[in-house]
């Protein structure tokens, strides 16, 4: 028995070391994600018909191609010729990818918010662009919480990809654990609780911040 407990804590104390390196690689993807996602999103509702076509075709371009291809070709292609590290072309592939899934979720948002409140604004003197970033996108960002906090579960889950380009994440920590000791059991089931602590603790944030902020339409 005390040898199992000192397996599972020498166990644990090897994975949690690549808790941070899970977070970050989601914290960066999320950032990217929301930078693409709204500006695609404006482009898409307000911009001129040509560059809604272009945002159209990226969306559906990179939402029909698997995450982990999207990595390989920043990692493999891309770092031949801009200096990536195997953290920074896994969770800006994560962040591109996300920003396609989150480019739908704010366009659906900004079409929710009522068109009498761009043409209010613009009544008062609001220039088209003051009109959108004072106005309507305070209000999609709101209605958009709900599919965004499910969004950022997946891509926390997601980020379990950047292992196959050698980041020392939980999952890989775990399978490096796992071919050492010949205990899959204890390395993965220490995994799984680690993911499943941190998508529970970011359900619940966002849960928080969804009742914190809902827009009371």
């Amino acid at each position: 028995m005390a040898d199992l407990f000192q397996n599972l804590l020498t166990t644990f104390n090897f994975i949690v070391q690549g808790l941070w390196v899970t977070i970050s690689v989601t914290a960066v993807a999320l950032t990217v994600g929301v930078v693409v996602g709204i500006v695609m999103a404006v482009a898409r509702v307000y911009g001129h018909p040509a560059l809604q076509i272009v945002v159209s075709a990226y969306s559906v371009a990179v939402r029909a191609v698997p995450v982990i291809v999207i990595i390989f070709l920043l990692f493999f292609v891309i770092s031949r010729y801009v200096n990536l590290s195997p953290f920074w072309a896994g969770a800006l592939a994560l962040g591109f990818a996300s920003g396609a899934y989150q480019t739908e979720i704010f366009r659906g948002a900004l079409q929710a918010v009522q068109p009498g409140q761009m043409i209010a604004a613009r009544a008062i003197g609001m220039s088209r662009l003051q009109a959108i970033q004072s106005v309507v996108l305070p209000q999609a960002l709101r209605l958009a919480l709900p599919a965004w906090g499910n969004e950022a579960t997946l891509v926390l889950k997601d980020s379990t990809l950047v292992f196959a380009v050698g980041v020392p994440e939980i999952l890989r920590r775990a399978q490096q654990v796992s071919a050492r000791t010949f205990e899959p059991f204890l390395a993965f089931g220490v995994a799984l609780l680690l993911y499943l602590a941190l998508t529970l603790i970011t359900t619940q944030a966002l849960q928080w911040l969804e009742r914190r902020y809902r827009l009371q339409v």
